[in-house]
């Protein structure tokens, strides 16, 4: 699991946009994006180009379960 510390202090690398914990994963607040970064044994994996762009509808529903604004 990720700490609360370590999450504070994360960022997008594409954007430098806040990341939420979202399961095993880290995703981007920033819209335009839409990146999901994947954890792998308590490791975030920050690659750009392994990121997943995410959907506007499943990237809204994330930002709605973590009370994140979706303008």
């Amino acid at each position: 699991m990720i700490s609360k510390d370590l999450l504070e202090i994360l960022c997008c690398p594409e954007t430098k946009a806040d990341l939420v914990l979202d399961g095993d994963s880290l995703v981007s607040v920033d819209k335009n994006t839409r990146l999901r970064y994947r954890i792998e044994e308590d490791i975030p994996i920050m690659l750009i180009e392994e990121a997943e762009h995410l959907s506007l509808e499943e990237w809204e529903r994330i930002m709605k379960v973590h009370d994140k604004p979706i303008n």
